[in-house]
């Protein structure tokens, strides 16, 4: 039995390497920008937007972490600071003593749509006007291919929101 590691070839060395550093940097730009446009990191525009596409602007706090794949502790606190600001409120389940639901606030709503045009101009910047058609294809399926291998869908997987 061979318990050798795999190693990376320098090839893969190299797509590592830059798949880390274009991560970092492309993370960085976001939050840079949403916190000179709005105050606020890239993760807590990432939950705005997703109540905003959510029916009645609310959803269990359960399913938000789920989308922003971050643990329900973490979650807790960005709502926490997301209501100190007026742009998010919570609300108690009423079928769950311990469920509750975090719902996107009229002022929450005016701030998503007043930073959104200057973050869909980073992103457009930083990514889509620097790649092809085919490279921003390719680029999508190469993501979703990932993602999808590391969300198990067997019972007690360690994902961030079941933590």
């Amino acid at each position: 039995m061979n318990d050798e590691p795999r190693w990376l070839t320098a090839e893969e060395q190299l797509v590592w390497r830059s798949y880390i550093e274009a991560a970092t940097l492309l993370e960085d730009h976001l939050d840079r920008q949403l916190q000179r446009d709005a105050g606020m990191p890239h993760v807590y525009y990432g939950l705005l937007v997703k109540l905003a596409e959510s029916p009645r602007r609310r959803l269990r706090m359960t399913e938000l972490a789920k989308y922003a794949k971050i643990t329900r502790s973490r979650l807790s606190h960005a709502v926490a600071r997301l209501e100190k600001n007026g742009w998010v409120r919570r609300e108690d389940c009423p079928s769950d003593k311990r469920g509750q639901f975090a719902i996107l606030t009229d002022e929450g709503h005016e701030v998503l749509r007043r930073t959104a045009p200057g973050h869909v101009n980073a992103v457009r910047q930083a990514v889509f006007d620097r790649l092809t058609p085919e490279q921003q294809e390719s680029l999508g399926e190469i993501m979703r291919i990932v993602a999808e291998g590391l969300q198990p869908s067997e019972a007690g997987a360690d994902l961030p929101w079941l933590r």
